[in-house]
């Protein structure tokens, strides 16, 4: 492992089964660090403040971005998302390669900070029929917002060949060990430039 973390930086459609594969792949390699991010929506059932996300409202949320705290931040599905710049450097500053979970947009913001630096990694559902029944089963939207969820799920689709690799989620076991395998190339990849 290079003495500063490397960014890895993983998006996809929303109900593509992020979190459950990031489950699977931190069982595989606990050396991996989470670098958790602030929102403005209400938990889900399940999560936890500090763990799942840092949950705040939008006037503290829109205090940060006042005093360029975030790394990178957006606007999704009318919440704000974003990372700060202490919660980011302090992973890669602990030398542990870091897992960033992000959208699109915060995605591209990311790139557009640090380039290379980072490994991106675009996660495919096996069809858009089951992204939709997936998003059904989650139960977690009104039909107005599942909609836009679809939606928005086939123009991030069109993107996905802008990312270093693509990885379908068939199985979340099977999807974690090919990001486990595309993670250990790109660290022997930084160990051989020196970087």
């Amino acid at each position: 492992m290079s003495p500063n973390g490397r960014l890895i930086v993983l998006t996809g459609p929303s109900g593509v089964g992020k979190d459950t594969v990031l489950h699977e792949l931190f069982e595989l390699d606990p050396t991996l660090a989470y670098c958790i991010s602030y929102t403005t929506r209400p938990p889900r059932p399940g999560e936890t403040d500090g763990v799942s996300y840092f949950f705040v409202d939008e006037s503290a949320f829109r205090a940060m971005i006042d005093r360029d705290e975030f790394f990178e931040w957006s606007t999704v599905y009318g919440e704000l998302k974003g990372r700060t710049f202490e919660t980011v450097n302090s992973a890669i500053a602990s030398g542990r390669d870091t897992v960033i979970k992000i959208d699109v947009q915060g995605a591209d913001k990311v790139r557009a900070r640090i380039g290379g630096r980072g490994t991106y990694i675009y996660l495919l559902p096996p069809s858009m029929e089951a992204l939709e029944q997936r998003l059904i089963e989650r139960a977690t939207e009104d039909p107005a917002s599942l909609r836009t969820r679809q939606e928005l799920a086939v123009a991030e689709l069109a993107l996905k060949d802008t990312y270093d690799h693509q990885v379908v989620n068939d199985d979340a076991r099977r999807a974690a060990q090919e990001i486990e395998a595309i993670i250990q190339v790109a660290r022997s990849t930084s160990r051989g430039d020196g970087g």
